[in-house]
C-alpha cells in the first residue's frame, strides 16, 4: 500500500461538515482529525479499541464516505495525539484454533488462579461463620450433639460438613501414657484382653512373656506371679481382664484412663521391649575347648576311602592323641572323650556306621558335612553352645509359633491366609530364626513321643514360612523339589527336610507320593524318630503354604491328639468334602488320594474313617450311603498349589 499524502492546508473540515456516526465511536474534527472514542455501552471495552483502521473496516469506509460527500479529496487526515486520551496499543494478534498455550506458560496462571480462589473461598467461609447470629435463617444446625459424630453447616450457597472426634477418639488425645499389656502365647485370656483394645480403638504395647523371656521377672516382681493378662497404665497396676470389663461396663473406665493416663508415662512404668536383643543367655559347651584345639591341630584333608573320595576328614587314631596331649591324660579318658563329642554331634562317622570307636575309622567335623552349607539355620559357623534340653526347645519353637498366628495383622482370623512379608520383619520370627540354630545339635532321643508329634508337626508348619520368605511359593514340579527336597534344617547333626520331616518321621518312613523309593535307609541314623503307628490326623495339620492346604495351626505336647481331632474336623466342615446323594458321589480332598495308605487303601475303609471326623448333615448323608451297601464313587477334588497369600 503507498503512504497516505496529506496536505493540512488544502483540506480542512469545517464544523459544517463535522458528523458523529452513531454508536460508531468514530467522529471526523474540525481540523481534518479522526477521533477514536467510546460508546457509554462499551466503556469496559476501552482497552481493545482500535485506531486508524484501514479502509477495509466498516468504520474507516464510513468515514471515507463522509469526507467523498463533502467534496473533499481522498486522503485521511491524521489523527493527532490527545492529552486527555489513553495511548493507543496495538491490537492483540488473534489466536488461531490450532494454536494453544504450552504447559509451561498455562500452568502458573492456572495454579494461582486456584491459590486465589481458594484462599477467596476460605475467607468467604471464615467470614459467613463469624457473622452468623442465632436465629439468623441463613444458619442451620443439625445433630447439634456431642453424641453425634458429624455436624452439618448450610450456608447460602455453601454447604461445610465438620466431622467431630468420637469419644474414644478425644479421650486418646487426652492420653498421654502409656497402657502396658503382659500376655502369654495360646492364652485364651490374652487373645480376648487384646480383642477388647482393639474394640475400643485404644492403643496398647504388648508385652508377651512368652517372646520377651526376661520381661516375665519383671511380672512377677510387680505383681507377685505370672498370672496373665496383666494390665496396666502407666506404673498403676489395673488388675486383669475381668477388672477390665467391669470397669467398662460401669462407666468408669474412661475416668479411670484420664486419671491414670493423662501424665506422660513415668520411669517406674513397665519398660517397653527391645527388639533385636535376645534374653536367653548361651552357655558354651564343656567340651567347646577341646573341638577348638582339634580343629586347629587336626589333619583334615580329603581322602579315597571303599573307592569313594571323602572330603575334610581325619582319622580317628589320630584325634585320641590329639585329646590325650591336649588334655593330658590317658587312653581310655580320651576315647571317652571322643565319643562324647560323637554324641553331641561335633562329629560324625564319614559314613554313618558308628558314633565313635577307636580304630581305622575315619570322621569329620559336623561344619564339614556335604549337607551342611544348604542346610537354612546354618551360618559361617556350627553352634558351640551347650546343647538345651529337647523338651525346652519345643516348648519355645511351639510359644513363638503361637505369638505369631495370634498377633494381629500376621495372619487371617480364619487361618487361611498369611502375611509373610510381616512375619519376616517381625521380633517373633527373628528369635524363631535363632532358635533354629540351637536344633544343629538338640538329642532328640530325649523327646516323649506326644512331644515328639507335636515338635515336628511345629516345625514343619514353621519352615514351610521360612521358605515362603527364603525362597518363594512353588509354582512347578521343579519348584516343588526345591521347596520339599532341598530347603533343610540340620536337626540333631542330621539334614531334615520338609519331605523328611512328612514321610520319613511322621508318615513312619512311607515313600511320599510320586517317589519309588523310602526316605531312610536301613542304616540311616534318623530311623529311630520313626514312630510305632502312622496317625492319619498328621495331614490336617501340616500347612503347606498353599490355598487348598489345612488353616495354619501349631500344637502343644500335652494335648496334640485332641488338637489334630479337631483340625480334622474343622477340615471337612470347611472344604474337605461335599456329598452329592443322588449321584452317590463323594467329593474328597486329594490330600487323601496321595496318602490313601495311611487311611485305609480301600474306598469303603477311606470312608468309614472319615465318618469319623464328619459333623452335622454330611455325618448322616454319609452313613445313610453306607448303609445301604450300593457302591459309592469318590471323586477327588483339584488341589489349589497357589499360595495362601
Amino acid at each position: 500500500m503507498n503512504p497516505i499524502e496529506i496536505n493540512p492546508e488544502q483540506d480542512k473540515v469545517h464544523d459544517a461538515d463535522q458528523k458523529i456516526i452513531p454508536n460508531s465511536g468514530v467522529r471526523a474534527g474540525q481540523d481534518g482529525d479522526v477521533e477514536v472514542g467510546k460508546s457509554s455501552e462499551n466503556k469496559e471495552d476501552s482497552d481493545s479499541t482500535e485506531v486508524n483502521k484501514t479502509p477495509d473496516s466498516d468504520v474507516a469506509k464510513e468515514v471515507d464516505h463522509q469526507i467523498s460527500c463533502n467534496g473533499h479529496n481522498k486522503y485521511i487526515p491524521t489523527s493527532k495525539a490527545q492529552v486527555h486520551l489513553p495511548k493507543p496499543e496495538p491490537p492483540k494478534p488473534k489466536m488461531e484454533r490450532s494454536q494453544s498455550l504450552s504447559i509451561a506458560e498455562s500452568m502458573p496462571s492456572i495454579g494461582k488462579y486456584i491459590r486465589d480462589r481458594s484462599s477467596s473461598f476460605s475467607a468467604a467461609i471464615m467470614n459467613r461463620l463469624s457473622s452468623l447470629k442465632e436465629g439468623s435463617g441463613d444458619f442451620v444446625l443439625k445433630n447439634d450433639s456431642l453424641n453425634f459424630e458429624v455436624t452439618e453447616f448450610k450456608i447460602p450457597g455453601v454447604k461445610v460438613i465438620v466431622k467431630l472426634k468420637s469419644e474414644e477418639e478425644r479421650l486418646e488425645d487426652q492420653i498421654r501414657g502409656r497402657i502396658t499389656l503382659f500376655t502369654k502365647s495360646n492364652c485364651e485370656h490374652s487373645i480376648a484382653a487384646r480383642q477388647f483394645f482393639k474394640e475400643k480403638g485404644l492403643r496398647y504395647v504388648e508385652i508377651n512373656i512368652d517372646v520377651f523371656t526376661k520381661s516375665g521377672n519383671e511380672l512377677i516382681e510387680r505383681t507377685g506371679s505370672c498370672e496373665v493378662p496383666r494390665i496396666f497404665f502407666n506404673d498403676s497396676l489395673i488388675g486383669g481382664l475381668a477388672t477390665l470389663k467391669s470397669l467398662s461396663e460401669s462407666g468408669e473406665l474412661h475416668e479411670k484412663m484420664k486419671e491414670l493416663l493423662g501424665p506422660k508415662c513415668p520411669e517406674e512404668a513397665p519398660k517397653a521391649p527391645v527388639y533385636g536383643i535376645n534374653d536367653e543367655e548361651d552357655k558354651e559347651d564343656e567340651l567347646v575347648g577341646v573341638v577348638r584345639f582339634l580343629r586347629q591341630s587336626l589333619p583334615i584333608q580329603d581322602r579315597l576311602i571303599k573307592m569313594k573320595m571323602v572330603k575334610s576328614c581325619f582319622a580317628g587314631p589320630d584325634m585320641v592323641e590329639a585329646i590325650i596331649n591336649h588334655l593330658d591324660c590317658g587312653r581310655r579318658k580320651g576315647i571317652a572323650t571322643a565319643k562324647m563329642m560323637a554324641q553331641k554331634h561335633f562329629i560324625h562317622h564319614v559314613f554313618g556306621e558308628n558314633d565313635f570307636e577307636n580304630g581305622n575309622h575315619y570322621y569329620r567335623f559336623l561344619e564339614h558335612e556335604p549337607f551342611i552349607m544348604g542346610c537354612f539355620n546354618f551360618r559361617s559357623s556350627t553352634n558351640d553352645n551347650e546343647p538345651k534340653p529337647a523338651s525346652f526347645m519345643a516348648d519355645r519353637l511351639s510359644k513363638l509359633m503361637f505369638s505369631i498366628v495370634e498377633m494381629d495383622g500376621y495372619v487371617s482370623d480364619d487361618r487361611l491366609h498369611v502375611d509373610y512379608f510381616r512375619i519376616s520383619k517381625s521380633e517373633e520370627f527373628r528369635r524363631y530364626i535363632n532358635l533354629t540354630r540351637d536344633l544343629q545339635r538338640i538329642n532328640l532321643q530325649l523327646f516323649t513321643p506326644n512331644e515328639r508329634l507335636a515338635f515336628f508337626l511345629n516345625l514343619y508348619n514353621a519352615m514351610v514360612i521360612h521358605a515362603v520368605i527364603s525362597i518363594g511359593h512353588p509354582e512347578g514340579i521343579l519348584d516343588n523339589k526345591a521347596f520339599f527336597l532341598d530347603f533343610q534344617y540340620v536337626i540333631g547333626g542330621y539334614p531334615h527336610s520338609l519331605s523328611i520331616i512328612e514321610n520319613g518321621i511322621l508318615r513312619n518312613n512311607r515313600k511320599s507320593p510320586f517317589s519309588l523309593t523310602k526316605p531312610f535307609s536301613k542304616e540311616d541314623r534318623r530311623l529311630h524318630l520313626v514312630p510305632m503307628r502312622v496317625n492319619p490326623l498328621i495331614h490336617f495339620g501340616l500347612c503347606k503354604g498353599t490355598r487348598s492346604s489345612p488353616k495354619l495351626r501349631f500344637f502343644t505336647a500335652h494335648n496334640v491328639e485332641d488338637e489334630l481331632i479337631s483340625a480334622a474336623k474343622d477340615y471337612f466342615q470347611s472344604e474337605g468334602i461335599k456329598i452329592d446323594r443322588e449321584l452317590r458321589t463323594v467329593y474328597l480332598t486329594r490330600i487323601i488320594k496321595w496318602f490313601s495308605q495311611d487311611f485305609g487303601g480301600q474306598e469303603k475303609e477311606i470312608l468309614e474313617w472319615v465318618l469319623n471326623y464328619l459333623e452335622g448333615r454330611n455325618t448322616k448323608l454319609l452313613k445313610t450311603m453306607l448303609g445301604d451297601g450300593d457302591p459309592i464313587t469318590i471323586v477327588y477334588q483339584d488341589y489349589d498349589w497357589s499360595g495362601n497369600l
